[in-house]
C-alpha cells in the first residue's frame, strides 16, 4: 500500500512523518527529493540556471534560492517555467525511491508529500492521510516557528489549498490540535484500520 502524507504548512505534518518513521515505515520525502535535484551539477540545476541566468547560483555552484524566490514571487509565468523543471524530476525520483522500497520487500510506503493536492498527485498513492489543525492554532504555531507577523503568516497560509479542502481529499483525516500523544493514538488507529505494516 501507498500512503500519501500531507497537510498545509503548520499543521504538524514533519511530527507525523518521524511517527511513522519510528515505526519502520519507509519515508519517500519530497521536501528531501526537491533538495536532491538542485544539487550542485545537477541537470535540473544546469536547466534552472541556463533559464534563469547565473545569478541564482552562489559561487560554489549551489542554488540561491532567495535570489530564485526573488524571481518567482508573484511572477506566475516565471513560477510555471520553474515547476516545469523541477516537478517531473521529483517525480520521477520519487517514483524510483518507492520502487526501490518495494524491491526490498516493504508492505506499506509512505509517500510524505506536502502539496499532494496542489501538485495532483493523488494518482500516485492509494490512501491519503491528511494532518489537519484548526486555522487558529495553524497561524499561531507558524508565526512562532518562523518569527512572522500575523500577516506575513495568513499569507503563506492563503497560498496553499484551504485545510477543508484537503480534508476532503483525504482518506483519513489526524487532528493535529492537542498533544502529541493523541496524534500519535489517532495515527495507530488508522495503520490498524488500513492493516498498514512497514
Amino acid at each position: 500500500m501507498i500512503i500519501g502524507l500531507t497537510g498545509s504548512i503548520a499543521s504538524g505534518k514533519s511530527t507525523v512523518s518521524a511517527m511513522l518513521k519510528k515505526k519502520g515505515f519507509p519515508i519517500v520525502d519530497a521536501d528531501e527529493i526537491a533538495r536532491l535535484v538542485v544539487e550542485p551539477g545537477s541537470p535540473v540545476l544546469s536547466e534552472i540556471s541556463r533559464i534563469f541566468g547565473q545569478d541564482i547560483l552562489h559561487e560554489d555552484g549551489s542554488l540561491n534560492r532567495e535570489k530564485l524566490g526573488e524571481r518567482i514571487f508573484g511572477n506566475a509565468e516565471e513560477r510555471k517555467k520553474l515547476n516545469g523543471i523541477i516537478h517531473p524530476a521529483i517525480r520521477k525520483e520519487m517514483v524510483r525511491q518507492k520502487e526501490d522500497w518495494i524491491s526490498k520487500g516493504a508492505n506499506t510506503v509512505i509517500l510524505d508529500i506536502p502539496l499532494l493536492f496542489e501538485s495532483k498527485l493523488q494518482s500516485f498513492v492509494d490512501k491519503i492521510i491528511v494532518v489537519s489543525v484548526t486555522p487558529e492554532i495553524q497561524k499561531q504555531r507558524l508565526m512562532t516557528r518562523n518569527v512572522l507577523s500575523e500577516e506575513e503568516a495568513e499569507a503563506r497560509i492563503r497560498s496553499q489549498l484551504s485545510m477543508a479542502e484537503k480534508e476532503q481529499g483525504a482518506d483519513a483525516v489526524l487532528q493535529n490540535n492537542e498533544s502529541v500523544e493523541q496524534t500519535g493514538e489517532q495515527l495507530e488507529e488508522i495503520l490498524l484500520d488500513w492493516n498498514a505494516r512497514p
